[in-house]
């Protein structure tokens, strides 16, 4: 099993360029690092030096890139699509559609991705899966796709395979299994076999466990990326995702310009009074996280900035997304960033949701807890408690 890693932040923090620095860390260990990528763009390539294609290549001694084209990856499963479809329909409606133009359907570059991170791993291939995805929002729907699958699949499984409707609606779900789930969705298939629900346990489990999945924020000095790489914290946290620490890029300046302005040395205490300034104010900001402060990179030489990344195998030493209390009869949930008035909850039988920003958190209470109904929510010290 693979370390899969990635990088949350507002754009122009230094994201991709972190995320490369990370990848080329790991290698330098010994470690055998994919470095994927959904940028189509030339500015990764340039940045990174080398051009991708969308199979795997060698960069360097146990460094391989590969980027990830929704177009190329649905074709893959395309024609299955459509023979389902033929199945299941008197006439079939996506005939001559090709796999291409359903890569527009909101979230399928994030599906496909998904999938082919997980296959990856499964290879056995990489010790690491450094991910360099936009790094907002999308990246944690993208993580969060299998408590949300799974969510829907325990509300829905009976209708689907029991009505007309569902059967009639089953073909145009399949893209999404197929890219998600690497399964075909049929009437049979999902009212007998638990190979969908085991997937999506599987990863489940696999976002839970800070061994396997960790992110990490980034960010600069400015209240904004600030902001945003907090609100990014919280919702991580919903997602189950552990936040192993913040990567603070303060672009400090290289020795051999500090040299040249050093004859103002005021000049010089107030650059080196405000880094300490942006450091203390990130840090009580993100406490009790670790952060790491990066320099600048210069022309080709990585290593700076390599060497002043954090040990990613630390990530676990941080709070724990949710903690269950049974003695007390409480669930904590950590939720930095947020407060009461931004929190919605709904119970329904045995499961708790919790909704806060964009994210959803379902929660399945233990069978000491099951039955049982909320009775008061609190935020203490960043987490929201729930008694019961």
């Amino acid at each position: 099993m693979s370390l899969i890693l990635t990088f949350l932040g507002k754009g122009g923090t230094g994201r991709t360029t972190v995320a490369i620095a990370a990848a080329k860390k790991l290698a330098l260990q010994g470690k055998k690092v994919l470095l994927a990528t959904q940028d189509t763009s030339p500015a990764f390539g340039l940045l990174l030096g080398a051009t991708l294609s969308s199979e795997p290549q060698e960069l360097s001694p146990n460094l391989y890139g590969v980027q990830f084209q929704t177009s190329l990856l649905l074709e893959r499963s395309w024609e299955d699509v459509k023979n389902l479809e033929a199945q299941y329909l008197r006439m079939p409606l996506i005939k001559e559609v090709y796999g291409q133009e359903l890569g527009v359907l909101p979230g399928m570059d994030s599906a496909l991705a998904l999938n082919e991170i997980r296959e990856y791993d499964k290879s056995g291939k990489y010790d690491a899966i450094v991910y360099d995805g936009i790094g907002d929002q999308n990246t944690l729907r993208m993580l969060g796709m299998p408590e949300i699958l799974s969510w829907y699949l325990r509300r829905f499984q009976t209708i689907f395979s029991n009505s007309d409707l569902g059967k009639t609606l089953l073909p145009f779900l399949q893209p999404i299994a197929s890219a998600v789930l690497n399964i075909s969705l049929t009437p049979e298939n999902l009212s007998q076999s638990n190979k969908a629900t085991n997937l999506l346990e599987e990863g489940k489990k696999a976002i839970a466990d800070p061994h396997r999945v960790a992110v990490y924020l980034v960010t600069t000095g400015d209240p904004s990326s600030i902001a945003t790489a907090k609100y990014f914290w919280g919702s991580a946290q919903q997602v189950g995702l552990t936040v192993g620490g913040v990567i603070l890029n303060q672009a400090i300046l290289p020795d051999t310009v500090v040299a040249e302005i050093a004859e103002n040395l005021e000049q010089v205490y107030e650059k080196f009074d405000r880094e300490s300034a942006i450091t203390n104010t990130v840090t009580s900001e993100f406490a009790p996280l670790k952060i790491s402060n990066i320099p600048n990179r210069v022309g080709e030489d990585w290593q700076p900035l390599i060497d002043a990344l954090p040990d990613f195998r630390q990530a676990a030493m941080v709070p724990k997304p949710m903690e269950i209390d049974l003695a007390a009869k409480q669930v904590k949930l950590f939720l930095p960033g947020f407060d009461k008035k931004h929190v919605k909850l709904t119970q329904h039988g045995p499961e708790v949701t919790v909704e806060a920003g964009d994210q959803r958190h379902n929660i399945e209470l233990p069978p000491q807890l099951s039955g049982q109904s909320v009775r008061g929510a609190k935020f203490q010290n960043s987490y929201l408690i729930l008694s019961f």
